[in-house]
């Protein structure tokens, strides 16, 4: 993509925040890889695709199942997650979304990350479809507690009241969608979205990739944020191929010239 190209791409997706009152932000992995959060697989990732100390798939050791057999192998995985993040701050883009957040009530974020950092930047209605790693739960008796990380923490972690090993409230593999999780991110659907903003995700999880899908369904526009090929890549209207903190500056600038500085 030229300059030329990028300034117009820009150009258009700035008419199209402008006017949009009801946008949907759907964001992955690659916005927070702006705050130094690494991806637990994958090219520069945390695993990169090696089994785990006990010859597990990392997708074995972080699941359901394991949790439920071997809950001291599950917890070791997710502390090792937990660790990456920790200390990390909320960058531009998640700081920008919530500022367009608050100028567009009806705007929400739909996001896949586990970090916390939507809600951290100041998102309210934040969808968080896979949970957070600062939430623990416990699955017997419903206790439920918040955490800033997981340092001086008993791996597995007692639950307070029935003794029973906490868990993180985040969905492991083989596990479902949380409910409430689901109902609002049906609600938000079914109030139609007049833009939908796909952010450093691969989109290939059909609940992401959908409101993308139905936008163009319906004859919305959509938008992706990501430097590399996806899921949605060719049926959105408009693709920015830059990072997420650089794409969301720039089209801040744009909306915003006064306060192009301030994020």
């Amino acid at each position: 993509m030229n300059d030329a190209t990028a300034d117009a791409v820009l150009e258009a997706v700035t008419v199209a925040l402008s006017r949009a009152a009801r946008p949907l932000f759907i964001t992955g992995a690659g916005i927070s890889a702006d705050s130094g959060l690494p991806t637990y697989r994958g090219i520069g990732g945390l695993y990169n695709d090696r089994p785990t100390e006990e010859g597990f798939a990392i997708e074995d050791a972080l699941s359901g199942r394991m949790l439920a057999s071997r809950p001291e192998i599950t917890w070791r995985y997710i502390a090792q997650i937990e660790s990456n993040c920790r200390g990390a701050e909320p960058n531009a883009a998640h700081r920008l979304i919530a500022a367009l957040e608050a100028e567009k009530p009806g705007a929400w974020v739909l996001t896949q990350n586990i970090d916390s950092l939507h809600g951290k930047a100041g998102s309210k209605n934040l969808i968080e479809i896979h949970g957070s790693l600062h939430r623990l739960l416990c699955p017997a008796c419903g206790h439920r507690r918040e955490v800033a990380d997981y340092a001086g923490l008993i791996l597995p972690p007692p639950c307070p009241g029935c003794g029973r090993p906490l868990r993180p409230d985040v969905v492991l593999f083989g596990e479902m969608l949380p409910q409430p999780a689901l109902a609002s991110l049906s609600r938000v659907m079914e109030e139609g979205p007049d833009l939908v903003v796909s952010i450093g995700t691969t989109s290939v999880f059909p609940y992401i990739a959908h409101p993308v899908w139905r936008a163009r369904q319906n004859g919305v526009v959509a938008v992706e944020i990501n430097p590399g090929d996806t899921e949605v890549s060719t049926i959105v209207s408009h693709r920015l191929k830059m990072g997420a903190a650089q794409a969301l500056t720039a089209l801040w600038a744009r909306l915003h010239p006064r306060q192009a500085q301030q994020y």
